[in-house]
């Protein structure tokens, strides 16, 4: 199903859902951003909110990542296909490139008859700056 989609109309909401993500540090979760966005006097629901995350996603404006089953987003950094280091204790998020992995997956979807492939690869673990807290060092 490629139906060609046509673009988004930049609404208020759209607007506000986008200036909120980037004005946000490290990947945030839709309800966060919603109460973020009320708190600054917005009457934006939470639907709008869910659905204008959503859609920045899609079209490459937003990361979007899932952790402990819901879906955390970042406003992007770079219009380029990119992957990401994620510290699981605090969120420090560091943009990575990994280009044996986008081999490995061409060669794995080519020898397995598949075209077009994309994926998405977060690499979760603990930062530098939280592990010296753990241990003390």
């Amino acid at each position: 199903m490629n139906a060609v989609q046509k673009p988004k109309r930049n609404t208020w909401q759209r607007e506000a859902v986008r200036s909120a993500l980037s004005g946000t540090e490290g990947f945030v979760s839709a309800q966060a951003l919603h109460q973020h966005l009320r708190d600054g006097g917005s009457t934006i629901g939470l639907a709008t909110v869910y659905r204008a995350l959503a859609d920045l996603a899609t079209e490459g404006d937003a990361d979007s990542l899932q952790q402990d089953g819901e879906s955390l987003y970042r406003a992007c950094t770079t219009d380029v296909h990119h992957h990401h280091l994620i510290c699981r204790n605090c969120g420090r998020t560091v943009e990575i490139e990994a280009d044996p992995v986008e081999r490995w997956a061409q060669e794995v979807a080519a020898a397995n008859g598949f075209t077009n492939a994309s994926h998405v690869v977060d690499i979760f673990g603990e930062c530098a700056v939280c592990t010296a807290a753990r241990t003390g060092e």
